[in-house]
């Protein structure tokens, strides 16, 4: 995948998910939030992502930056360049830099925050990493989303 053009004014919308998501995150119960609840869910996208990491991974499967990485999956199993399930990285054959296991490091603390949660207020986020406070949070240069220098931070 390789690095977005941001349009005129991406950084105040970027800015704006982030605020609407915290104003989302203010109307779910804390019970669910950073409890055993929610780590049941990250427990729970954790063996889903071994699962289909296993079934589909025909590179190397390693311990990295606190993440269980699957490599060598096909491209239709996975959306954009991998993804994140629980403590699980699953891609294909790009690179794993330091720094995009920093940007999936991000989103593993996301799932044990938000646990079962995590898959329905990602899609609500929505596909365009620009706006989705999720990729926001996790840095859209370390997720290899926007050339270094261009977000300004």
């Amino acid at each position: 995948m390789s690095p977005l053009t941001p349009p005129p004014g991406w950084r105040e919308a970027a800015d704006r998910a982030v605020r609407r998501g915290t104003r989302i995150d203010r109307l779910i119960p804390t019970v669910l939030l950073d409890s055993p609840i929610s780590r049941a869910g990250y427990v729970y996208g954790t063996t889903i992502g071994w699962i289909w990491g296993s079934l589909w991974s025909t590179g190397r499967v390693e311990r990295r930056g606190g993440l269980w990485v699957f490599r060598g999956l096909p491209a239709w199993a996975f959306p954009r360049g991998g993804v994140c399930v629980g403590g699980c990285f699953l891609t294909g054959t790009a690179p794993v830099t330091p720094s995009l296991l920093r940007h999936e490091a991000v989103h593993a603390r996301q799932w044990r925050r938000y646990g079962f949660l995590m898959p329905l207020l990602y899609t609500v986020a929505g596909r365009n990493p620009l706006k989705n406070r999720f990729e926001i949070e996790a840095g859209l240069e370390d997720g290899r989303y926007l050339r270094r220098g261009v977000s300004g931070r």
